[in-house]
């Protein structure tokens, strides 16, 4: 993809994740006009609301998946760990709004259906492999027991001072990792 594409696809992903963040029936055409890019630019990179949803919905997961490996590169396996989780928890909270526009692109006769997170599950598996090999949780956690364990970071509501919330329920959940820890 050309490199002027490419920014006119990636402005367009940004303002359509905050446009569609507030208001999941926002219209197309209001997101092309604050992108600062025509109707054909938009229909080309993004020929259906569900289409753009659903990318909106990709590429997020995909940062938040990529993230795990630069992480690692930086912190011990713990903190990164933990500090992934604090992302999982911002993206969560910030994409409240846009869970209405992707159950709306994907809900339908025919609708392409909701993509999965495998890329976010990989990231979590290569989290835990690598807290068990260093000791730091307890051994045989698997990407399914985390996110079942984080699943109240949903419960949690992204309007008000949620932060607090979130930090103390991954605390917690961090505590019930390393119980039974190696290395502990």
């Amino acid at each position: 993809m050309r490199s002027d594409a490419q920014r006119n696809r990636e402005r367009i992903l940004h303002v359509a994740t905050a446009e569609l963040t507030r208001c999941a029936d926002v219209p197309l055409s209001a997101i092309a006009k604050k992108a600062g890019v025509g109707q054909g630019t938009f229909y080309r990179h993004f020929p259906s609301r569900e289409a753009l949803v659903l990318e909106i919905y990709r590429y997020e997961m995909q940062q938040v998946a990529d993230s795990a490996a630069m992480l690692l590169a930086v912190r011990e396996p713990d903190q990164a760990l933990r500090e992934w989780m604090d992302r999982v928890a911002r993206f969560a909270m910030a994409k409240a709004g846009l869970a209405d526009a992707i159950r709306k692109a994907t809900s339908g006769p025919g609708s392409p259906a909701k993509p999965g997170n495998a890329p976010v599950t990989t990231a979590a598996e290569m989290l835990l492999r690598a807290n068990e090999e260093a000791g730091t949780i307890r051994p045989g956690m698997t990407a399914d027991d985390l996110f079942l364990a984080i699943a109240g970071l949903w419960q949690i509501d992204p309007r008000g001072d949620w932060q607090p919330r979130a930090a103390r329920l991954l605390d917690l959940v961090m505590d019930g990792l390393r119980a039974g820890a190696a290395g502990r």
